[in-house]
């Protein structure tokens, strides 16, 4: 798949007995394709991304790829622990995203392990230095990815520093449940298990309320189409965002998984349910795909053709004390779990 740094960048194969296949890049841990069987049992990939690992190094978009150290934004690339300030990389105007110019995303990580105890599963992890990217301590991360034979692709997280640090680590997949070179992924039906979110001003960053979500479109406590409400130009949040680019708050007691969404695709019959450990769910229309991201397959990536649905906690919370505190200190255990499960209507509407 190539190299970085003179290291060769493999992918790890997990099947399961039903036929489900993924492949996990050691680039950025990254889910470079899932195939999963629709209504009528045909198999296709549903994740958008690229056919080289090259193209992974050369684009920015981290499609499948684990998050690090810190998924989402980071105001103003910088922030206060212990008294002390600490300023980040910053790669998203003034902010700090998803890592800072070289995150996780743009590592190669190391294969620990091959388990089949409960599935196939890879283990990778990866060692991230003290001040990298401006983040205090030394951190060691590990990752394990398991396909299970009911279908469900569940992503593990652990991670300890060194030092007091703030950690959030998720995963980034665009999902098109109606095929990777579907086009249009947005005429799919989504609920959220969120009561409320964090609304965001013009630099994406989160205000600090936990606005109701009762009344609005961001409203998906019972099933509704994507597209019917994306373009609603009454709504202010959708301009700012130029579409979906928002964190809910999940109901129930983070460190416990239970559901967190449910996606289903009218076309193909494909049903994906999110269940996580995380407090909140970042959903991502695409937003910033324009036209001159060439895919898989030589297709041209365009603004909703994949939906992520990122379970994480809050953006921006090492500078929003109201938030779920994501500060881990030297000796504790970080941990998450997502669970991504697949099924199919028997006959697609």
């Amino acid at each position: 798949m190539g190299t970085l740094a003179g290291r060769e960048i493999l992918e790890c194969r997990l099947t399961n007995g039903s036929g489900t296949e993924a492949g996990i890049l050691t680039l950025g841990a990254t889910l470079r394709r899932l195939l999963v069987a629709d209504a009528r049992g045909d198999r296709d990939d549903i994740v958008l991304g690229f056919d080289t690992a090259e193209e992974y190094l050369r684009g920015r978009h981290y499609f499948g790829a684990t998050l690090g150290r810190y998924a989402n934004r980071i105001a103003g690339g910088s922030f206060s622990l212990a008294g002390r300030r600490h300023q980040l990389t910053q790669n998203d105007g003034p902010n700090c995203e998803h890592g800072g110019i070289e995150g996780f995303d743009r590592r190669l990580w190391t294969v620990d392990s091959i388990r089949h105890a409960h599935g196939a599963a890879v283990c990778l992890s990866l060692v991230s230095p003290d001040g990298d990217q401006g983040f205090p301590g030394e951190l060691r991360t590990q990752v394990t990815y398991t396909l299970t034979d009911d279908d469900a692709l569940r992503i593990d997280y652990r991670a300890t520093a060194s030092a007091a640090t703030v950690v959030n680590l998720a995963h980034h997949s665009y999902w098109n449940l109606a095929g990777a070179a579907a086009g249009d992924a947005l005429h799919a039906q989504l609920s959220i298990d969120a009561d409320s979110y964090t609304p965001v001003d013009t630099l994406l960053i989160p205000t600090g309320e936990l606005r109701p979500v009762a009344g609005s479109v961001f409203d998906f406590r019972s099933p509704q189409f994507i597209d019917s409400r994306i373009r609603d130009a009454s709504e202010p949040q959708l301009r700012v965002g130029r579409g979906y680019d928002h964190n809910f708050v999940l109901r129930g007691a983070a460190g416990l998984l239970r559901r967190a969404a449910r996606l289903e695709d009218p076309r193909s019959g494909r049903v994906l349910e999110v269940l996580t450990t995380a407090p909140g769910l970042q959903l991502y229309t695409g937003n910033f795909l324009d036209g001159s991201v060439i895919g898989k397959g030589r297709r041209l990536y365009r603004q909703g053709d994949g939906v992520a649905l990122e379970a994480q906690h809050f953006p921006d919370s090492p500078n929003q004390p109201g938030f779920p505190s994501t500060v881990l200190e030297p000796g504790a255990l970080w941990t998450s779990s997502t669970v991504f499960v697949f099924s199919a209507r028997s006959t697609p509407p």
